[in-house]
């Protein structure tokens, strides 16, 4: 008997049927190549409408589940990799411990892509016109739900691929998550391509088009025009920032960096935990940083803040039960004039969850220390006086990782002029710096807020607020570099509704579509 010949398309047909989830975790997989650094966004459109097919072809709400799990699986497995590195760091941890920490991450955090696949499918399944909106929607809902459960993990939600595209521009309007429901919807518009639906594909390519034209055109970058800053990078390595050995070298790169005081007085920034010193119970420290200070200049610096145990005994009033990671500005005479406390903590990393449990088994945090960090009360907005020579101005903060958070890094009843972020990326391997960097961008379009980023290894910047690096020094590179704080923008309307407005879009598209496919079975 002759055998049976297939075609390539057949047997590709053929390859998705017997085995979705496979091709689902290689899809997902491919679609973290659309995040930074590699921001391969035609790619990940390209599997995230390979994930529509397989949902479309899925049998059962089971099968549509394992579909979106697997995706969801490959996409963070992949787009985190850099969690390993961390553990490289910290001594007191097996560091292999770091690949199985991005799996076992991974493994509950694609539970959200499962739980889109299964609301998509529920809603969509036999109606084609439809399926890819309610899956878009769906997505927003469940991003939105992993930003927030379990104190939430919002890191590389799926609109970050769409910086620099002009379509970014949107986030003004419909944040981070609106982006998100977006990237799906081209990605169905490109699974309706495949099915020769020209015009509900058309219509979604063609508005996507427009948008980003616009976008890209509508406005060049704001250049500054406000108080001069000097941002400092001083390349000071995990393994180097808490060595003994290597503090009075540390502190005078930093102070080489921040350079002499001129005629105009400056704001200068340093990264988070810059100092090993408890600046307000060590004023030595404080008048050693001050001497680097012109008269009118403003220090912004990371360090922490120790609380100790209240008792009636001497010995017990010393104990140390907890520690703020904070941020403060410091004068030229050595004076604290504000603190913010950062308030979206790391579990594993500032805190160890089930700490009596887990140290028991022999895990600790990443962060050196035998007490956890407290949160601090959230978003607040710091006066800072006439002393930069324009005027009193007002300074958001959000240190390191709570830059990720969309819709919550500022106090919107006090808005600031400006947002400044922290961090200390040291230990994020190659692809976290800039990962991080690209969603500190997306706070600055949709706050329509400068940012500006001090870190110690990079990558810091100064983002205006159309989301553009004005300045910027690189991965694993000393420097410093002096500007001008360019001007914010109006309130945005995600500025002044936040993420209520993704969320009512969802809804209202949800029962759209709903109402739609009722009237037309």
């Amino acid at each position: 008997m002759a055998k049976i010949q297939m075609n390539p398309s057949a047997r590709v047909a053929a390859l998705l049927e017997r085995r979705p989830g496979l091709i689902a975790l290689a899809g997902g997989a491919v679609s973290a190549t659309g995040f930074e650094p590699l921001h391969l966004w035609p790619l990940a459109l390209l599997a995230l409408a390979l994930l529509i097919h397989l949902l479309w072809r899925a049998q059962s709400r089971r099968t549509a589940a394992r579909i979106g799990y697997a995706f969801g699986l490959g996409q963070f497995t992949v787009g985190l990799n850099w969690i390993a590195h961390a553990f490289t760091y910290q001594d007191a941890m097996p560091h292999w411990l770091g690949y199985a920490a991005v799996v076992l991450l991974s493994l509950y955090l694609a539970v959200y892509p499962a739980m889109a696949a299964v609301i998509g499918w529920t809603l969509g399944h036999g109606r084609p016109r439809l399926f890819a909106l309610f899956f878009a929607c769906a997505w927003l809902l469940t991003e939105t739900l992993r930003a927030a459960l379990f104190t939430g993990f919002a890191w590389n939600p799926l609109g970050v691929i769409w910086l620099g595209t002009g379509v970014d521009q949107l986030a003004a309007v419909i944040g981070t998550y609106g982006l998100g429901l977006l990237a799906v919807l081209a990605a169905g518009a490109l699974w309706w391509l495949a099915h020769r639906q020209w015009r509900q594909a058309g219509a979604v390519l063609g508005g996507l088009a427009v948008v980003g034209l616009i976008g890209l055109f509508s406005g060049g970058r704001i250049l500054g025009e406000g108080a001069q800053i000097r941002v400092v990078q001083p390349n000071i390595n995990q393994n180097e920032k808490y060595d003994p050995q290597l503090e009075e070298l540390n502190f005078r790169r930093l102070a080489a960096l921040t350079g002499a005081p001129g005629a105009q007085p400056r704001l200068i920034f340093w990264p988070e935990a810059a100092v090993p010193a408890v600046l307000d119970m060590e004023p030595a420290w404080r008048r050693r940083i001050a001497a680097l200070l012109g008269p009118d200049d403003l220090l912004m610096l990371g360090g922490d803040k120790y609380h100790f145990a209240t008792s009636a005994t001497a010995i017990d009033a010393r104990r140390l039960e907890g520690a703020n990671n904070s941020l403060w500005v410091l004068d030229a005479r050595g004076d604290l004039l504000g603190r913010y406390d950062k308030a979206h903590l790391v579990p594993y990393g500032e805190y160890l969850p089930m700490r009596g449990l887990l140290s028991a088994i022999g895990l600790s945090r990443l962060v050196p220390g035998d007490v956890d960090f407290w949160p601090g009360p959230g978003p607040q907005t710091l006066p800072l006086p006439a002393a930069a020579g324009r005027g009193p101005l007002n300074m958001a903060v959000q240190i390191c990782y709570e830059i990720v958070f969309s819709g919550e890094v500022v106090d919107r009843g006090h808005r600031p002029d400006f947002l400044f972020n922290p961090s200390n990326d040291a230990w994020f391997g190659s692809w976290g710096p800039p990962q991080h960097l690209a969603q500190a961008r997306l706070r600055a379009i949709e706050e329509g807020l400068p940012i500006i980023r001090s870190t110690p290894t990079g990558i810091s910047a100064l983002v205006d607020a159309r989301g553009q690096v004005l300045a910027r020094i690189g991965h694993h590179q000393a420097g410093a570099f002096s500007g001008q704080l360019p001007a914010a923008r109006a309130p945005t309307p995600f500025a002044r509704a936040g993420n209520i407005i993704p969320l009512v879009l969802a809804v209202a598209l949800l029962a759209g579509g709903v109402a739609i496919g009722r009237r037309t079975g």
